[in-house]
């Protein structure tokens, strides 16, 4: 295909995804004219019309413009869609978001991160803090509540900060200087088979990484990966590790801990996002601003002012009679994660969780592992399996999981169900979880809640 200065036109297969809406943000700001499709409308949609982007949301080739330069698509889009099929007869290059993204970070001085947890909040991490500094371009895989987007892009920035999706090994077209791995727990086993297979993929990620750069892992993770460039180990409060958290405590509603930051000590530093998870993240964070050269005092500063990720332990409600927090935890481990944040906040109230299971294979590989982790939970609400690109798989239901799930007071609702039974019963703390089409109640369970 042409070089990427001379696209003139690029249509989107699956354009309100979130990797997928910041990669046609960054070529629609650089005067390309891009259009697209997706399923339904969204909020992240409706942003990308009002940003002048030309979207439609019915599968129907002849709606697709004529002359267009390039298909980029995802692999969520399923292989009956009649405007892919159409595409494909054409000669057109067909590009998969992960190989245009490969392509606009081979020209820049890559930072990306990578894991089955944790990576979208330490790339808006990464990101923010560069930020101070740095001229960067930034694709992230969650809407920055700094920078009310999951794209930044300052002018002539020579540093790219990317989020290394392991799904269908889209990581793997990436080369980059610097790379975080947070995590490698079984996922994406329908793409992987088996755990071993998915870590072989995070060593050849690994194994890109410029000579010269820098590897950034846990020390754990380092006895499933063998690289050539340098290593440089973080965790939450592993005084053995080159960076790590230490007198950690919790004041006036927010976080404060040191770092303690190879030779270097960075103190009183304060993070307002909750979680133990978040100061693991912040010190993985903190160790690539090390590395780039942002000053102290800038780390510093940025870190108390981050806000997060939307839908990543976001609150939505926090009153003293009632608090409502909304996440995109879909693997049993992230369940964990944010009910037990809960729990440390809120030790003494009842807490809801309702949880949209995403993929039947998701549901059905990690079936034991989610009843486990839903079943700290005072009260459990299932909705149904929110498929994405699957169909279904027999017996695999939510009302399956539920039987597993110890916690006594469980139900699986509908979602038209949901909101009437969460008003009439009052939770003390609501917890919604998943990475399906959960967050579309999100608004109605807000203003149900505040009448």
């Amino acid at each position: 295909m042409e070089q990427i200065a001379d696209i003139k036109k690029l249509y989107f297969l699956g354009i309100g995804g979130i990797g997928m809406s910041a990669l046609a943000r960054y070529f629609h700001v650089r005067g390309v004219e891009v259009t697209g499709y997706d399923r339904t409308p969204s909020p992240l949609t409706d942003t990308l019309i009002k940003e002048g982007i030309s979207i439609h949301f019915e599968d129907n080739p002849t709606l697709i413009p004529a002359d267009i330069s390039a298909v980029i698509y995802t692999p969520a889009i399923p292989k009956t869609l009649k405007e892919l099929q159409y595409l494909q007869q054409k000669n057109i290059p067909i590009l998969k978001r992960s190989s245009m993204l490969g392509m606009i970070s081979d020209a820049k001085t890559t930072f990306a991160v990578a894991g089955t947890h944790g990576k979208t909040s330490t790339t808006a991490m990464i990101s923010y803090l560069l930020h101070a500094e740095k001229s960067i371009s930034a694709f992230i895989g969650g809407i920055s509540a700094n920078f009310d987007s999951n794209f930044v892009d300052d002018t002539n920035a020579d540093i790219v900060v990317v989020e290394a999706d392991e799904f269908d090994r889209s990581f793997l077209t990436l080369h980059p200087h610097i790379a975080v791995i947070t995590a490698m727990d079984a996922d994406h086993l329908d793409i992987y088979g088996t755990q071993q297979s998915l870590e072989h993929s995070f060593n050849d990620f690994a194994n890109q990484i410029d000579k010269n750069g820098y590897l950034i892992t846990k020390p754990h993770l380092l006895d499933k990966l063998s690289v050539e460039c340098n290593i440089v180990t973080y965790s939450y409060n592993d005084n053995t590790c080159d960076y790590y958290a230490k007198n950690i405590r919790f004041e006036n509603g927010v976080q404060q801990f040191d770092i303690q930051c190879q030779n270097v000590v960075l103190k009183d530093v304060t993070l307002a996002v909750a979680g133990k998870h978040n100061i693991e993240n912040a010190v993985a964070s903190v160790a690539v601003a090390t590395l780039a050269g942002i000053s102290i005092e800038a780390i510093k500063k940025q870190l108390a002012t981050y806000k997060g990720v939307k839908r990543r332990f976001e609150y939505i409600i926090q009153r003293n009679d009632f608090v409502y927090i909304d996440d995109y935890a879909h693997h049993p481990k992230e369940i964990s994660t944010c009910i037990d944040s809960a729990k440390i906040l809120y030790p003494d109230k009842k807490i809801c969780g309702v949880f949209q299971p995403h993929l039947y294979t998701r549901t059905r590989d990690f079936a034991d592992d989610f009843a486990k982790s839903l079943s700290k939970l005072d009260s459990v609400i299932l909705l149904d399996i929110y498929p994405a690109r699957e169909l279904p798989i027999e017996g695999i239901t939510s009302e399956f999981l539920l039987d597993k799930i110890t916690c006594k007071d469980k139900r699986v609702l509908q979602k038209e169900e949901l909101i009437d039974y969460l008003s009439a019963h009052q939770p003390d703390v609501l917890l919604t979880m998943g990475a399906g089409d959960i967050d579309r109640l999100v608004t109605k369970i807000k203003e149900r809640f505040n009448e």
